[in-house]
């Protein structure tokens, strides 16, 4: 059943070109996981071993995490940590936390360790260096926490600085595009996990409608105002996206909501960071 519901894992590839990457990073290989939601049987055990072994196979340099690994209670991740401490890379693997994360006051600090604990490194509006100075990770806070606050941490950057920043939720784009982001990871959507084949997420059409509910009914209606906000930019809900100057990639994610996944299989994605070629340099080839 639980097959039927979410459909065969998917493993995407794509090659992203990033100005002024230093040319010992050209290659570099980065693994990106999302939205685990590891309880109430939302993600299998097979499919989790499928994605763990998909990572590894592929040799990265890093894994990258981009949150909500439980659902409701923080009890899960102790068994899911345990699991993600099979992952490999070179540099290690960095996390950042997503909504559901932070559902209960403790719930930040429980999973915060048990992914700590494993080897993992969290990010919580803080800049790390696994690749060294020339390429920063930036993780923020979550975008529905009060501590979300990406101006305090991007101007710690200097503008001439490739950077890959982590944030979960993929509307912040839409903010960070007073800042250079060569890269942004997100999750959150799930890819809307329905997908109409060739005019995308049923979510753009639900949502379209919901606009033209009068506010007095749609006040009646508190699960139609919940689901219409779980994102704006529902054209942003997967794959690779040019916002302002910036690069954003979204992952579908591996954990499953009732009604299931149309078309919107879960996926583990491997992205290649590579220099871009310009015109005079082809022009010496």
């Amino acid at each position: 059943m639980h097959k039927l519901l979410t459909g065969a894992l998917s493993t995407e590839k794509l090659t992203v070109k990033i100005p002024n990457l230093p040319l010992s990073l050209a290659g570099l290989k980065l693994v990106q996981m999302s939205d685990f939601h590891y309880d109430n049987g939302l993600l299998s055990e097979k499919m989790l071993t499928e994605a763990i072994a998909v990572s590894n196979a592929a040799k990265p340099d890093l894994v990258i995490l981009t949150g909500d690994y439980v659902n409701t209670i923080a009890k899960p991740i102790h068994q899911l940590a345990s699991r993600l401490k099979n992952l490999e890379s070179r540099y290690g693997v960095y996390a950042i936390l997503g909504n559901h994360d932070i559902c209960y006051p403790s719930s930040k600090l429980e999973i915060t360790n048990a992914l700590t604990n494993v080897g993992i490194n969290v990010l919580w509006n803080q800049i790390a260096y696994p690749l060294g100075e020339k390429l920063p990770l930036v993780g923020l806070a979550d975008f529905y926490s009060r501590e979300f606050n990406p101006e305090a941490i991007m101007n710690q950057l200097d503008s001439t600085t490739p950077r890959i920043v982590l944030s979960h939720h993929p509307d912040t784009a839409e903010i960070l595009k007073k800042w250079r982001v060569d890269l942004q990871l997100s999750g959150h959507s799930h890819g809307g996990q329905i997908v109409i084949p060739g005019m995308g997420p049923a979510m753009i059409y639900y949502a379209k409608i919901v606009k033209k509910i009068p506010k007095k009914l749609l006040r009646k209606l508190p699960f139609l105002r919940k689901t219409h906000s779980i994102l704006r930019h529902w054209q942003w809900s997967e794959g690779l996206h040019i916002v302002g100057n910036n690069q954003l990639y979204v992952n579908r994610g591996l954990g499953t909501y009732f009604p299931g996944r149309l078309f919107c299989p879960p996926e583990v994605t491997i992205i290649t960071l590579e220099i871009p070629v310009l015109p005079y340099l082809l022009c010496q080839i």
